[in-house]
């Protein structure tokens, strides 16, 4: 017998984030409360939720992390190259460590950013 929901977890959002977050429930085909059980406990397991990668594999969505993460290594060090100056060891880790921290976060906003950019040109034609 499966055990029964009998718990609650809630938290408010504003209008604007609610409204992206019924459109991201409806394109999976699941009312807000749904998609929210979904999203928090694939967190809870240590997934990536569906939503996140709705437009994209996971693969892909770790592929974009770490482009997302060496582009701002990347850039850094060419500045301070074309500046004739060098980089330490230190100053190299902190550029790294600083990417990999938000690697994840900017991946999902950027794939969810050009799935929507998708949306809205589907609209209009």
């Amino acid at each position: 017998m499966p055990e029964l929901r009998t718990r609650s977890a809630g938290a408010k959002v504003t209008e604007k984030e609610y409204v992206e977050i019924e459109k991201l429930a409806a394109s999976r085909g699941l009312n807000v409360g749904e998609w929210c059980r979904e999203t928090l406990l694939a967190r809870v397991h240590g997934q990536e939720p569906r939503a996140t990668t709705a437009c994209a594999g996971a693969g892909q969505v770790a592929l974009m992390a770490e482009l997302v993460a060496l582009r701002p290594i990347l850039l850094n060090v060419l500045f301070k190259l074309a500046q004739g100056q060098t980089l330490t060891a230190q100053e190299m880790q902190g550029l790294i460590d600083r990417a990999d921290s938000e690697k994840l976060r900017k991946a999902r906003e950027r794939l969810l950013q050009a799935q929507e950019s998708e949306r809205e040109r589907k609209e209009e034609s």
